[in-house]
């Protein structure tokens, strides 16, 4: 599995707990900020693309790449998704 970051920019909060809940659709998640999650799976980033954007409207936003092998934070959401970002990014 690969490690991928999902940012997006949406036009209401009804479509923003959209897309968060298509992201939870992963069996592995990670929120890193409101609007920046990491998720692990198989597919590719088209795959996710393809996923998501079943949920956005026109002119909303998204992002999703594969993770590289060097991250730094600060303040992430406690001790757990911090591990789990240690972990898996």
């Amino acid at each position: 599995m690969a490690c991928y970051i999902v940012t997006f920019q949406t036009a209401s909060e009804t479509s923003r707990q959209k897309v968060i809940e298509k992201l939870k659709s992963y069996q592995y998640y990670c929120p890193i900020h409101d609007n920046c999650w990491a998720i692990l799976t198989d597919q590719s980033a088209a795959n996710i693309r393809d996923a998501v954007i079943t949920v956005m409207s026109t002119g909303e936003r998204l992002f999703v790449i594969r993770s590289g092998t060097e991250g730094a934070w600060l303040n992430t959401y406690g001790n757990d998704n911090s591990d789990w970002l240690k972990k898996n990014l």
